[in-house]
């Protein structure tokens, strides 16, 4: 987000610092997310973008530094309004609990979800449930879902009470190429829809490119952030990877194509 930019901003960040062991994991961090961007956070394994999401969220402590989100100092006012989809859930394999007993838990008014029948739980899922394919998921236990098959589940879980903010943290972890695409196309489409706010961790550089409209590449400290055609190319990228960086081209298939593989050629870099 631009400095001079005067929309109201989802998260003021300044001067944060966060150590996790003993060791410094994020270092004098100022960041602005504008209301209604979609921002992508990017850098390599160990940069520190799970640390940032989760002491945004107060999940982890602050050595110092002052966040603010939706307005709000105090966390614990701005979160009923905030959506998170962590990286990973680990869950019981002899967990019981079914997808449509699970989402159940995140609203008040369907907690007590034994007491309640199915339709009437059914009837208090969001459409998102049906772009997703969560409503098709909804009698399976949660232990055996797949890793597409969880994620879907979690980001319907992360938007169940229509949060102005969402995080996502590497969404599809687990998921292979084609259903990678159709994520994030599904929270392009959310997010231009409803006018959310989503911060999203990602490797995928192609899709980043794509799909966010600010890029912040880390690595324990905001290395450089813009645009995605200012940040996915390969001086920017060699700042926050501190690797070589070499131009790649990324085709999209074209299921109409005969045996060839057409599509748009993006040239983003590839890092080594």
């Amino acid at each position: 987000m631009n400095r001079t930019d005067t929309r109201p901003r989802a998260v003021e960040i300044r001067g944060l610092n966060v150590c996790l062991g003993g060791k410094r994991v994020l270092r004098n961090i100022d960041l602005d997310i504008g209301t209604g961007e979609l921002v992508a956070l990017i850098g390599p394994n160990g940069a520190g973008k799970t640390t940032l999401v989760r002491a945004i969220l107060g999940l982890v402590p602050a050595e110092s530094g002052t966040v603010r989100v939706l307005g709000e100092t105090n966390l614990r006012s701005a979160l009923p309004r905030v959506g998170y989809v962590p990286q990973r859930l680990a869950l019981d394999v002899g967990l019981a609990m079914s997808v449509r007993e699970f989402l159940a838990l995140r609203r008040p008014s369907t907690r007590n979800w034994f007491w309640r029948r199915h339709a009437e739980l059914d009837a208090t899922l969001p459409p998102i449930a049906d772009e997703l394919g969560t409503r098709l998921l909804l009698d399976k236990s949660v232990s055996t879902l797949s890793g597409g098959q969880l994620q879907r589940v979690l980001i319907t879980f992360g938007l169940l009470d229509n949060p102005e903010l969402l995080f996502l943290d590497e969404p599809t972890e687990g998921v292979d190429a084609p259903g990678e695409r159709t994520f994030y196309e599904i929270i392009s489409d959310i997010h231009r829809a409803h006018r959310l706010t989503v911060v999203l961790v990602s490797h995928d550089l192609s899709m980043v490119h794509r799909h966010a409209s600010w890029v912040v590449a880390l690595n324990g400290r905001i290395c450089c952030e813009g645009a995605p055609d200012e940040i996915i190319r390969e001086d920017a990228l060699r700042e926050a990877y501190g690797l070589h960086v070499t131009p790649y081209h990324h085709h999209h298939h074209d299921p109409t194509a005969q045996g060839h593989d057409h599509g748009l050629d993006h040239g983003h870099p590839h890092v080594h």
